[in-house]
């Protein structure tokens, strides 16, 4: 029994040191396990606290990096500064929104050159996060500075301009005479601005047009991560005569979108990039996209960052219509020119939008 004992003491020890060598035993999670994290060894820590490594972090906001549309855009343009600037580059995707100050930090400490935040909801966090670390460039995109800040970026773009252009194509395109919007919450003004400019851009062309526009009625946690919502206002508005449906509201905004794309001789509009690149479900009604150019935005500030010349406040992006595709042939010449006319009015000042954002 005392040899039986012993050796099965014997066995026990010797496992225990097989586990101990092979790293077994329980570990304690990674803060935000959810999220693809920077990479936090001393290597990686010691390269960007080198002034010869350019480190660029970017922080999304709860749509996730492959929502296909604003995140995804984002993350294109740090990417760019990966390839074109010899960047170390890498993204955090937020699950909850009480995690975007946590998930900066977490940049910030790792000593990251730059840190871009992505949405208008993570507007208070950047600004806090400037405050505390002087040193790093942010840029917030979707995020107006009232104040300038030395070391804050706010990337804006004139979306009632792109809305503006949108609601024209949709009035020219329509022959039922009825469009939608279908848009996430109001709570964020570049969703209003998009809805502002596409309803009075439609009503240029024709006065007596009937819009039916719809904001999600959630929060910010929910309003651009609810695609069956959006897939079923967009039905609600085809079953009320609308033919051309845009969607506005990054995930939200796609699941209309791809609802449309199932009904026949209807358009859909998107937004933010060209969809037709991330949105393949849509091919059948994605005639163009309201596009804010994200991607150069983000790019073009990096590169300011990296050469010292980073710009305090705001810095406006550019906007306009996306390719036709595979609806060239269909977009009438009239359309086209008419289309022309407006962007040039648009960029020259001598068109207005209508759209008051005090209003």
């Amino acid at each position: 029994m005392r040899k039986t004992t012993l050796l099965f003491i014997a066995l026990f020890l010797t496992l225990a040191l097989l586990l101990a060598a092979c790293g077994g035993g329980t570990t304690e999670p990674a803060a935000n396990e959810s999220a693809a994290e920077p990479t936090s060894d001393a290597a990686a820590e010691a390269d960007c606290a080198s002034a010869d490594v350019f480190c660029v972090g970017l922080v999304t906001d709860v749509g996730e990096i492959d929502d296909k549309s604003f995140n995804q855009s984002a993350w294109e343009g740090v990417q760019k500064a990966g390839t074109d600037l010899g960047a170390k580059v890498e993204y955090i995707e937020t699950g909850d929104a009480k995690d975007y100050a946590t998930n900066i930090g977490l940049f910030a400490n790792n000593n990251y050159d730059v840190i871009v935040t992505v949405g208008f909801a993570l507007g208070e966090a950047t600004a806090q996060a400037a405050a505390t670390y002087p040193n790093i460039n942010f840029i917030g995109v979707d995020q107006f500075q009232g104040e300038p800040v030395a070391n804050l970026a706010g990337l804006i773009f004139p979306e009632d301009q792109a809305g503006f252009q949108a609601g024209a194509l949709a009035a020219m395109l329509t022959k039922s005479n009825t469009i939608a919007a279908v848009l996430g919450t109001d709570l964020v003004p570049p969703v209003v601005a998009f809805k502002e400019g596409y309803e009075n851009g439609a009503r240029y062309i024709n006065p007596d047009i009937n819009i039916i526009s719809t904001f999600h009625p959630g929060g910010l946690d929910v309003a651009f991560t609810d695609p069956e919502w959006g897939a079923s206002t967009a039905r609600q508005a085809v079953d009320q005569g609308a033919d051309v449906v845009f969607g506005a509201g990054g995930k939200t905004g796609n699941g209309a979108l791809i609802e449309v794309a199932g009904v026949d001789g209807a358009y859909c509009i998107g937004v933010d990039s060209d969809q037709w690149e991330t949105v393949p479900e849509a091919h059948a009604c994605l005639v163009s996209s309201a596009m804010k150019l994200i991607t150069p935005g983000v790019f073009d500030l990096i590169k300011l960052a990296k050469d010292g010349a980073f710009p305090a406040g705001n810095f406006v992006g550019a906007t306009g219509l996306a390719p036709f595709h595979d609806f060239e042939a269909k977009i009438s010449q009239e359309i086209k020119d008419k289309l022309a006319e407006i962007k040039a009015g648009l960029d020259d000042g001598s068109l207005s939008t209508g759209y008051n954002p005090g209003g």
